[in-house]
Order: C-alpha cells, then sequence, then structure tokens
C-alpha cells in the first residue's frame, strides 16, 4: 500500500492504495465524490474526465499515485463557491446538453478546459476537442451549444434539437 496526498477541489486528501488503484477509483471508492463516472475502463469514453494540476484528463488512465501531490478538480468542484452552477454547468442545463446525464460530468470538465485554451471556440473546435467523449443519447448538437454558449457566443441563431453533422 502506498500513502497518497493531493488537493482535491481545493481540499486536501490523503489514503492508502494499492500500486494499481486508477484515479478514478480512488475519487469514487476512497473519497466518495461519484459524479465522475466510469464508463469504458478503456479511456474510449470520457465519462471519466477531471483536470490534474489544470489539465483534462481521463481518471480511468492514472493512477492515483501518479496524482500525489496534484491538484485536482472533479465536477464537484466545478459549482460556484455559493453552490449556484458554473457558468458552463449552467449553458448546459439552459441548452438542455445533457439527456441521461452519464456523460455530463466528463462533457463539462472537457469544456472547461477547452475554454480554459480556447475561449471562443467555433463549432468545429469544439467538436474536434470532444472526439474523446462519448455521448449516445444528446446526438452532440446541444453540447456544441452549450459550449458556445458559455463562451459568450450568442447561439440565438442556432436551432433547436437537430442533429449537426460533421
Amino acid at each position: 500500500m502506498t500513502k497518497v496526498s493531493m488537493k482535491v477541489n481545493g481540499k486536501p486528501v490523503s489514503g492508502e492504495v494499492e500500486g494499481r488503484t486508477l484515479l478514478v477509483s480512488f475519487l469514487r471508492d476512497t473519497l466518495g465524490l461519484t459524479g465522475t463516472h466510469v464508463g469504458c475502463d478503456t479511456s474510449q469514453c470520457g465519462a471519466c474526465v477531471v483536470h490534474v494540476d489544470g489539465q483534462a484528463v481521463k481518471s480511468c488512465t492514472m493512477f492515483a499515485a501518479e496524482a500525489e501531490g496534484c491538484e485536482v478538480t472533479t465536477i464537484e468542484g466545478m459549482a460556484n463557491a455559493d453552490g449556484s452552477l458554473s457558468t458552463i454547468q449552467q449553458a448546459f442545463q439552459d441548452h438542455h446538453g445533457l439527456q441521461c446525464g452519464f456523460c455530463t460530468p466528463g462533457m463539462v470538465m472537457s469544456a472547461a478546459a477547452l475554454l480554459a485554451g480556447t475561449p471562443k471556440p467555433t463549432e468545429a473546435e469544439i467538436r474536434h476537442y470532444l472526439e474523446g467523449n462519448i455521448c449516445r443519447c444528446t446526438g452532440y448538437h446541444n453540447i456544441v451549444k452549450a459550449i458556445l454558449a458559455a463562451s459568450g457566443q450568442d447561439v440565438s441563431d442556432i436551432g433547436g434539437n437537430a442533429i449537426a453533422a460533421e
């Protein structure tokens, strides 16, 4: 067993882990932060995306011990200090960028990373960035619309729920 210490959502945490313990398992099973989902266990779906030192990471591909000393942000840490939804979370709600909600935490975390590096992305840039995130319900149209809205861009001329082709 190895002791790991890190900051998760701004709070210091530590725990004992086996060397093979994945970050997603440490977050969910040890810390009880179940908003980070396990979808495929093969890094294909993006449901487990978290931020590690400000970078989007699929937490099913990283050992917990590799996060030693790091700053980790999960979907639970995305809300504003007063508990209200962040701009990105609110945009997903306002523009119905979710249906079943399983992929939503990973999508929000990926969107936040995209917007941190590209504050005003184009639709094509958003679609390209989300290639590592799978959503089986929405057809991505409203997810893209939500991210455009979160970036402060006008989405009033973007249609309803039609599935947009790439």
